[in-house]
């Protein structure tokens, strides 16, 4: 997730499309909410909980270049993936 400013916000769901429609309407508190996160502009899936938990430790450490660097494989003009939903 990303805000209008540029903040990133790394996480993982059981149900991205809750999940993104949790952040949008603000309903819960914590980092999204504070920085008005609202915006999907990457995910990845699979199915190994301790694989995805793995691979969110992994991007959490890196730096914001190395993010917008990955955003950029799947979404080169970081629109909101989630506006068709």
């Amino acid at each position: 997730m990303s805000s209008i400013s540029g903040v990133l916000y790394i996480g993982m769901t059981n149900n991205l499309e809750r999940r993104v429609y949790e952040h949008k309407n603000e309903l819960l508190e914590g980092f999204t909410k504070k920085y008005k996160c609202k915006k999907l502009v990457y995910y990845e899936s699979g199915t190994n909980i301790n694989e995805i938990i793995a691979r969110e430790k992994q991007l959490k450490k890196w730096n914001r270049r190395k993010k917008l660097n990955l955003i950029r494989t799947m979404n080169e003009k970081f629109v909101d993936l989630s506006n068709d939903w």
